[in-house]
């Protein structure tokens, strides 16, 4: 009998503390029971803003400002890879491709999804109240929606007081 090739699950993160959340809950309950041969494969992948869609390109000296707002917007991705990388391998999990790739996280994750044949997509919530969801969009919803595999959205338990 042939053996099957390990299905992918990616893991959509940014720097906020509802995505690593997210990817500290999938290491948990898919990976580090595992540690020899876990059952996916493992792709973390960070959406990388357009410089324009921070900046906003309005007014005289915005052409100045997206070299700066660039460099820092790649320092970023690269500290939130950093950080991932690390989280994987203090789970004992090596085996993991990283990717930052510019654009709206919404598409790039459906894409990331197309790209690897991801079985699973795995992405933090929030927690946005509807108007700030309504405004934002949320990115969870709409790969529940579009992407092309099974969507797990992963919420941080709120703390009791």
């Amino acid at each position: 009998m042939a053996t099957s090739e390990k299905q992918t699950m990616v893991v959509g993160i940014d720097d906020s503390e509802h995505s690593f959340y997210a990817l500290e809950w999938t290491l948990d309950h898919f990976f580090t029971n595992f540690p020899a041969n876990p059952p996916f494969k493992l792709v973390v992948v960070h959406a990388k803003p357009l410089p324009s869609s921070v900046v906003g390109l309005a007014g005289p000296g915005a052409a100045e400002v997206l070299p700066y707002v660039e460099s820092d917007l790649k320092k970023i991705a690269a500290r939130v890879l950093e950080k991932a990388k690390e989280f994987c391998i203090s789970k004992l999990v090596s085996e993991v491709v990283l990717e930052a790739i510019e654009g709206d996280p919404r598409n790039v994750l459906c894409e990331a999804v197309e790209k690897h044949h991801a079985a699973i997509l795995v992405v933090g919530s929030h927690g946005y109240g509807a108007i700030k969801r309504a405004v934002l969009g949320s990115v969870s919803d709409y790969c529940a929606h579009h992407a092309h595999c099974t969507v797990t959205i992963v919420k941080k338990p709120k703390i009791k007081h």
